[in-house]
Order: C-alpha cells, then structure tokens, then sequence
C-alpha cells in the first residue's frame, strides 16, 4: 500500500525530532570539571623561597556555627531598595550599621533553582540543560561544599525546598522538606520551615543550618513582584531573620569562634514574576553575610559590590576550614578574611588561586599562556619573598608594603582566573551536533521534495521569519514577527475579498467572458483534491457586473471580516506586554491583576466564560454542552476560591480554599468531554463512510481542550480564549468557505495564528514566562508526570487549539474522498519543520556568540519542543486520515 502524503510527512517529523534530541545533547555543553576522579588533592603548601614551609595543612575555621537563610526568588532591590527599607527594616539596620558585608550576586541563566543550588554549592556553573532537569533534581556527585562539610564530621540541618534532599540525599542529620513546585501555596511552605527554629536554635548539636524559604517566589509567580503579598513576606523573612541572628549573638559568649548568618537569594524575579532567563532583576540577587567578626561600619552607606553568585563556595569553605570544591570558578570574597593576620590572608588567596589554576590546567590546553595563570605564577613568586621576609623577622614597612602588593596581585589573578574558567563553560559536543544536523537535513530534504507551492504572501513571510532567527534582537521580539504577519495576512485576505466580489471591475466587459471563466475553472478543477468544499462550475454562471454590489449580508460580513480580526489582535496586543524592549511597561493585562480592579475582572472572566460557551456549544452533543457549562462554572468557582476574582454571595472575600476540589470538578468534565470524541472518532473507525461522526468526535476533543484551556489560563487571559474561538469562526464561515482556499493556505493560516496567539498570551522566547503555575491547578502536591502536562499544555494552548480546529474545519468541510486532511498534515510538517532546520545550523554557527545562553538556548528548547509537539499533532492527523482506506 502507498504511503500517503500526512503519513509521509509524520514519519519525517518523528524523526526529525530524533535528530534535534541528538543534537541537543551535543549542544548544551557540561560545565568545566576536575579530570581527577579521586578523594581532593591535600591542600598546597605555603610558597616559600627555597624551603618547604610548615604551612601544610587546611587554615583553622574561621566561625564556628553557619547559617545559610536562602529566600527563593529574592531579588537584589527587594533588601537594598526601597522595599527593603520599607518592610525588611531590621536587614537594612544590620546592612547600613552592623556586622555584615553585602554584595549583589551575579546569578548566570539559567536563573532556576537547580543549578543555582548548584552554584552555590559547588562554586562551578551549571549546564544550561540543568533548567529542563530542574522538574528532577538528580543526586549531585559533583564535589561540593556540603559533601566537604560531612566529610570533616560537621552536623548539618535543612528544612525547605526539597530539591536539596534530592541533591544531597545522605548529608543532613535533620531535614524536613517541602515540594517547590506547588506554587499557589505562599504561607504553608514557609510555616513548615519556621516550626522548627525555636528548637534548633535552642541546640547546639549542629554546625550548619540552612534554611530555604519558598513563599516569595511563589508569590511572584502567581500575582508578580509588584503584589501587595510581596511587603507582607518580606516583613516575615526580616523577622526570621532578626530572630536567628539574635539567637547567634547570645551563643557567641560560649563560642570560641563567631558566628556566621547568610542571607541569600537562589535567582532573582522579572517583572512579571518568573524566573529562568538572564534579564537584571532575574540575575541580580542579594548576599549578605551578617557576623561580629566583620567590623561595625561608620559613615555613610556605600551600595553593595557585584560579585559572582559562585564566589560564595570558595568563601564559605574558607570560613569554615574546609577545602575549595575542586570545580569551583568563584574567588574569595576578600573582606569576609580581613580581619585576619597578613600571612592569614595571603594562605587563604594562595589557595584559591592553586585551586583555580589546576582547574584551568585540566580544561585549557594552553593554560601557560592564560593571563590569570602568569598573573598567580608572579604572585605565588612574590608571595614565597614574602615568606622569606617574615621568617626571617623582617617586621619593617618594607614586608607591610611587599604583603599588600603581593595581595592585589593575588586578587587581580583571582578575578582573571575565575574569567578564563567561565568562558570554558561552552564545551560542545561537536559529534552528536552534527549527527543531529545531518538527521533534521536529510528528513527536511525528503519532506520538501513534493510540496506544492504556495502564494508569495506565505511564502516570503515563512522565509522572512526563518532568516530572522538568525538576530538575537528578533528571537527577543518574536512577536513583532508573527503579529506582522497575521496583520499584513488580514489585509491581504481584505483585498481578495473585495477582489472576489467586486471581480468585474478587474476585467474589460467588451472581452469575451467564456474563454476566460474556462481557464478558471480548469485551474479549479486541477487543484480539486486539495481545495475544501470546491463547488462545480458551469458556463452559465455569471459574473458580477463593474456596477453591482453585493446584497446579502453573508457578503457584507465576509467584506468586514477582515477588518474584524485585525481590530481582535490589535485589542490582543495590548493585554499582555512581552519581548524584553517592552516588557516592563504597564499593559492591560497588570492593570487587571491589580487588587483595586479585582471587580473589574470578576465582570470580564465571567463574560469570557459566558462567550467561551456560545461559541463552543454549537457543535457539541446536548451531554457535552451540559458537562461545558458545569465545568466553565466550576472554572470561575476555582478562581473565586483562589482569590483571583469575587463571588456574588462571598461579600468577606475570603477563600473557600486552594481550588483544589473546584478544579478536579473541571478536570471531570474535561475527561467526560474528551471521553465523548474519543468514542465518536472510535466509532467513525468503524463506520468510514459517516464523516458526520468523526467531525461531531473531533468537535468534541477540541471543546474538552478548550475547557481545559480556560481551566489553566490566567483569569485576565480569558479573552485571548474567546478571541481565538471568536477569530476561528469568523475565518470559517466568512473567509475560508467563500474564498475556495486549498488545504495548504488554510493550514499556513492556523499555523500562523497559532504561533501569534502563542505571544498574545504572554509567552516569549525567555524562560521567565513560562507559567509553571498552570501545572499544578488541581493538584495539592507534586507528580511529575501531570505537572509537565499540564505545563507544557498551558504554554503551548495557541498552537495546540489552532492545529485542533484545522483538523476539525477540514474534517467537516471535506468528504471521506478527498485528500485535503493528508495534505494539511503534509504542509503542517513541513511549515513547522523548515525553521527548526535553519536554526540548528545558526545556533551551530553562532555558538560563541555572546547571547548564546541567554537568548538563542532559551529559543532552541521552546523549537525542541514545539517539534515535539508538532510530530504528535501530524500523528493524530494521520490516524484522522481516512484517505488510504479507500480505493481509488
């Protein structure tokens, strides 16, 4: 049996999707790591001029007890800005008076908890994969502080973020862990961390607690950094943080050695709440280190240094005597050692710098030629004539001046070598890339071999787009490229209408008609197995004259159509701001959130859902349009219970509860809609000639995702779902169906809807807007499996519904003979296939660019997986195909 075009054009897409995983795994790069395998190297004896000095072993801890307080998503204004000021006022005291040394600290994308966790702890910098595992936290085996502090028989605490008993699964001898991912809840998460500080704080069996709080980023990702939440969970971390840090002071007149707080954030927080790429409030996060062993501060405030998120590793093994991590590319945060002797000071940066200097001679060939490294072979010099000085009991200004030379020099080494470590963290897999290339290629050859032409609109628009990509400013404002595009595609869908109806004025009347309406129909007719719906001609027919207009009101409304939808994306532009340029200014869709227009939204979601259900019940069975009704009900009952909007007999606006039990409610409907089209489309398997069953069963699949749709969006995205259904309908009744399209121009049609609408929700190539929140609506703790769904589902709505409803229209309008479905699935394939080819190859030139991480690696995983996508949607197609049953 012959292949068809769609089963064709799916298998080319699977595999397809085998080459892009393969190159993936070549492209994200594995961080620079030690080639030793073994237990750490002992620590390197002090330099000396010609003699071994009696320096050999670890420098003695520096503070006796350390507590690490991580804030998830703290950003670095929310303690030295004015909301710092404002709610955090103990912090600020300590910041602008007391013990404390305070810097900003440079997170590197991707600003997510896992690898930033990593950072921290390891000092060296994730892969930029650790972002998709971030859903997975694996067991760290890379050498890391922790595993260090264990190893040399410290006690260690943890209550918070699970995501550290799953890295370190075996190190604490006390932990609790709460799941991060559940993201509606604010207070609980927190409340199970803060139970147990009265008792701990009390004792005096462990040697480091560390504390991570997760309420404040689930705030952000929920209402945003700019929610009234915010103020009242900072005024919370200011008094867990005043309550820890009087409980060290009164344990310090015991202690042989001072104490240490460390207030930290793991990332920071966008404008509008997620986290993941690499814009100044995601990485820029606060470290402030709070002990009286740091001198009392006088004078006017300075603002905090900027230092590398990696630099703490280094400083903490320093502080509490144990080794560097081998892997680490920070440098000591020199003012937290001081305080310390000269010779002190000068072990403690000698041993950073052997430690990063043998990590760069691992992973650079040419390590000899490398700044940083002549830089610490002249330090180590000047350091060992130090020595020399000092053992001989030179105490003149001569060896005070020759320490401080020798620690600039140190310091200016560190820095240089902690660059020259960074830059190497791009080590690409060069074999699996080019397998992956050669795969993409191969199936993008085979599938454009015979694929129909398509008019110069479509075509140069693809083309622009795909060349595009190769901009990393038109990758940050994609969206600009699809709403041209729909744009410039209504007005030119306006002038074939008006082309359409006012067709005499095109022609001169004196001319024979015949000749000419023949040509058309004989072009009609050779394209007649991809049009939809193509009606038979006869020479009777009659053109319109030059004068006439048209009468009915089908003509009118097609004439208007055009207009209608570009007035829709218009209004859609301005709800939800996105890109980088525009971001961060105020847009419809803020407005809204905000708790002063908490009404105003309660009147829109309602109106949303009233519309969502007129223009979905139409198709539908009368069972589906009661379960519709019931679960867009259930769906404002969530959001009422969630606190997003009010219910008419709720006057106290107090929440019922987390939504849990309305959302599960929604989730049994959308089960019984899908049940309902999956047993039609069952059914039409059976009985082939009744295409009127599997339209109603595919009508049906698309009402379920619609349902599910406006479970998972926003409450102020409602519109862009009724909008979409809005769009569609139009397109269907007034454009598509007059205008004879073929089956390639209409799914070219969805398809750039759909990647429009994909921006109109507030999606873009960053992962900060990826609303990880949608993936747990119903669910009152983590499973993975439904949360990635659910993720994935919500993100990608656009796309999906606008490929679901290409599959219906043209199940509907198409008898079980023609083979326009095979040939949509074909152009779909290809449509969606052809950017992903070029991209591979840019990204495999563009490589060492300097936006590589934070703008074309983001785009990369969004194409990875909207290809993903597409070859489940071209699957479906194909199994929708009825074409090949029949013969011809």
């Amino acid at each position: 049996m012959r292949l068809g075009s769609g089963a064709f054009a799916a298998s080319c897409v699977v595999i397809e999707v085998l080459g892009v995983a393969v190159f993936l795994r070549g492209f994200f790069p594995v961080s620079v790591r030690s080639a030793s395998r073994v237990r750490p190297l002992p620590p390197a004896p002090e330099p000396a001029a010609g003699t071994n000095s009696n320096w050999t072993q670890l420098p003695p801890p520096l503070f006796k007890k350390v507590v690490i307080m991580l804030v998830d998503g703290l950003r670095g204004d929310f303690v030295f800005g004015s909301k710092g000021v404002q709610f955090m006022p103990y912090t600020t005291y300590l910041i602008e008076k007391g013990f404390t040394h305070s810097f900003i600290a440079e997170a590197k994308p991707p600003t997510v908890t896992l690898p930033r966790i990593k950072a921290l702890m390891t000092g060296s910098i994730p892969g930029f994969i650790d972002a998709v595992m971030n859903f997975n936290s694996p067991i760290l085996l890379e050498d890391n502080l922790i595993g260090q502090a264990k190893t040399a028989g410290k006690r260690i605490i943890f209550y918070g973020d699970d995501t550290w008993i799953k890295l370190f699964p075996k190190h604490f001898v006390e932990y609790d862990g709460t799941t991060s991912f559940f993201v509606s809840d604010f207070r609980e998460v927190d409340d199970n961390i803060t139970r147990h500080l009265d008792n701990v704080l009390k004792r005096e069996d462990w040697d480091m607690l560390i504390l991570h709080y997760l309420g404040l980023d689930h705030i952000g990702h929920v209402t945003g950094p700019h929610s009234p939440l915010v103020g009242p969970k900072l005024k919370e971390m200011d008094y867990i943080l005043k309550k820890i840090h009087i409980s060290l002071l009164s344990k310090e007149r015991e202690a042989s050695l001072p104490h240490l707080l460390v207030l930290c954030g793991d990332h920071g927080m966008s404008e509008t709440g997620g986290h993941g790429a690499s814009s100044v409030e995601e990485v820029s996060t606060p470290l402030v280190l709070i002990s009286s062993a740091f001198q009392r501060k006088s004078g006017n405030f300075q603002p905090p240094k900027h230092v590398q998120q990696t630099d703490l590793a280094a400083t903490l093994a320093v502080g509490l005597g144990l080794p560097i991590p081998k892997n680490s590319v920070g440098s000591l945060l020199f003012p937290v050692v001081e305080g310390a002797t000269m010779r002190e000071q000068l072990r403690f940066l000698h041993l950073n710098s052997v430690q990063l200097s043998r990590l760069l001679q691992e992973n650079v060939p040419m390590f000899e030629k490398d700044p940083g490294y002549q830089q610490f072979k002249v330090s180590e010099k000047l350091h060992g004539n130090w020595i020399k000085l000092y053992l001989e009991g030179n105490n003149s200004e001569v060896l005070l001046n020759l320490g401080r030379k020798v620690l600039k020099q140190y310091l200016n080494a560190l820095k240089t070598l902690s660059m020259s470590l960074s830059k190497q963290v791009a080590q690409y897999d060069m074999y699996s890339m080019m397998v992956g290339t050669v795969i993409v290629l191969e199936n993008q050859a085979a599938s454009s071999s015979s694929w129909s032409g398509l008019d110069l609109l479509i075509l140069f628009g693809t083309l622009g787009h795909v060349l595009s990509l190769g901009a990393s400013s038109f990758i940050e404002e994609e969206h600009q490229t699809w709403y041209f595009l729909i744009n410039t595609l209504c007005l030119a869908l306006g002038h074939e209408m008006c082309r359409n109806h006012f067709l005499g004025k095109d022609f001169d009347h004196n001319l024979t008609m015949e000749g000419d309406f023949q040509k058309d129909t004989e072009k009609i007719l050779q394209y007649k197995n991809d049009h939809v719906d193509v009606p038979e001609y006869n020479k009777t027919h009659k053109l319109p004259s030059s004068l006439e207009l048209p009468e009915s009101y089908e003509k009118w409304l097609g004439l208007a159509s055009p207009w209608f939808i570009l007035i829709c994306c218009r209004l859609l532009r301005s709800l939800n701001q996105t890109g980088v340029q525009w971001a961060h200014r105020p847009d419809f869709g803020h407005w809204l959130t905000s708790s002063d227009h908490k009404a105003a939204l309660s009147v829109l979601a309602s109106l949303s859902l009233v519309m969502i259900f007129i223009l979905v019940q139409r198709r539908c069975s009368p069972v589906s349009k009661v379960a519709m009704a019931l679960g867009l009900l259930g769906i404002y009952c969530y959001r009422a219970a969630f606190g997003n909007v009010f219910l008419p007999w709720q006057r106290d606006n107090k929440d019922i509860s987390k939504g849990i039990i309305e959302a599960r409610f929604v989730y049994v409907f959308v089960l019984g809609i899908l049940f309902t089209g999956t047993k039609d489309l069952l059914k039409s398997q059976v009985i082939s000639t009744d295409v009127s069953i599997k339209s109603r069963g595919l009508w049906e699949i698309y009402s379920g995702l619609v349902l599910l749709a406006a479970l998972l969006l926003r409450p102020h995205n409602l519109p862009i779902l009724v909008f979409s259904l809005l769009i569609q309908a139009v397109m269907a009744k007034c454009i598509w169906k007059p205008l004879k399209h073929d089956a390639a121009q209409i799914t070219i049609m969805h398809y750039w809807f759909g990647q429009a609408f994909f921006y109109f929700q507030g999606n873009s190539n960053n992962l900060a807007t990826l609303d990880v929140s949608a993936g747990f609506v119903g669910l009152d703790h983590y499973v993975e499996v439904p949360a990635m769904f659910l993720t994935a589902f919500a993100t990608y709505i656009g796309p999906i519904l606008w490929a679901i409803h290409l599959l219906s229209f043209l199940s509907s309008e198409n008898t079980s003979r023609n083979s326009a479905m095979g040939h949509a699935c074909f152009c779909y394939a290809v449509i969606c296939s052809i950017p992903v080819s070029a991209y591979i190859i840019l990204v495999t030139s563009l490589r060492y660019h300097l936006f590589i991480w934070s703008v074309f690696s983001p785009k990369l995983l969004y194409e990875g997986m909207h290809l993903l996508l597409t070859a489940t949607i071209c699957v479906f197609f194909t199994a929708m195909d009825q074409t090949k049953l029949i013969k011809p």
